[in-house]
């Protein structure tokens, strides 16, 4: 299985599905998906919290801790990393890293807002320090809160987290091909964008490209699925096919039965 390093060489983007439970996560690594991450949206709002204000602490590490037992390279999304302090921030990568994550995604925001890029290098680097094996793919959030939202604004602060130690850079929110094409071109690192329904993957990768992030879609599209079949149950409509309960409660039994191995 090539490195998870690696994924983000090929000219065609590594198409990241992200899970928000275990059995999400199952059905990307069985549709072949090399690499599955987490959603902070999908694992707050399955516990019925808002993204964001590090919420989503607790779930997932406990969900990171399950899913690093499947076949496949396994990224977290860890907000803001749940701490101002670098050492906790690199702590508790630290103790992903030890259940196996292959990487994290880590946010320059705190609380919708863009925080000190220098303080956000700190943690970057503190990170790096303890878990060099990690690919922290550093999230530069700029467009997505759409403050100082240029090119070069973008460009500065993704140069210092390289400097720092990160591995990719993240710009959600990104979506104009003219951006997109500068953004990759003044970045040596891998750079990560979420999935625009104006531009495919294909696309993406043409415009420098190296990693495409399906981000909270899959889960807001699974909570809209799931509405579309009920009402078509109550509207006499024909209902979608679906995976058999039987192929899905075999993957989970498999799986359980991996984790008491």
């Amino acid at each position: 299985m090539a490195t998870f390093q690696n994924l983000h060489q090929s000219m065609l983007p590594l198409l990241l599905p992200n899970a928000w439970d275990v059995g999400s996560a199952l059905a990307f690594a069985t549709a072949g998906f090399p690499a599955v991450g987490t959603t902070s949206f999908g694992i707050a709002a399955s516990a019925g919290l808002p993204d964001g204000g590090r919420s989503s602490k607790a779930a997932t590490t406990a969900l990171v801790a399950q899913l690093c037992r499947l076949p496949v390279h396994i990224t977290a999304d860890i907000e803001d990393g749940y701490s101002d302090d670098p050492a906790e921030v690199a702590e508790f990568v630290a103790q992903l890293a030890a259940f196996g994550v292959a990487g994290v995604n880590l946010e320059d925001s705190t609380a919708g807002h863009l925080v000190d890029p220098a303080a956000f290098a700190e943690k970057v680097a503190a990170v790096k320090r303890r878990s060099p094996a990690v690919f922290i793919n550093a999230r530069v959030d700029n467009i997505w809160f759409g403050e100082e939202a240029t090119v070069d604004a973008v460009l500065l602060r993704a140069g210092l987290y390289a400097e720092a130690g990160a591995d990719g850079i993240f710009v959600p929110g990104l979506a104009v091909p003219e951006d997109i094409r500068a953004i990759t071109a003044g970045i040596a690192l891998p750079v990560n964008v979420l999935a625009h329904p104006s531009l495919t993957v294909a696309e993406l990768g043409e415009l420098g490209v190296r990693r495409v992030s399906s981000g909270s879609l899959p889960y807001r599209a699974a909570v809209d699925a799931a509405v579309n079949v009920v009402s078509a149950l109550r509207d006499g409509k024909q209902v979608p096919a679906a995976t058999s309960y039987w192929e899905m409660q075999a993957r989970l039994a498999s799986f359980s039965q991996h984790l008491m191995d």
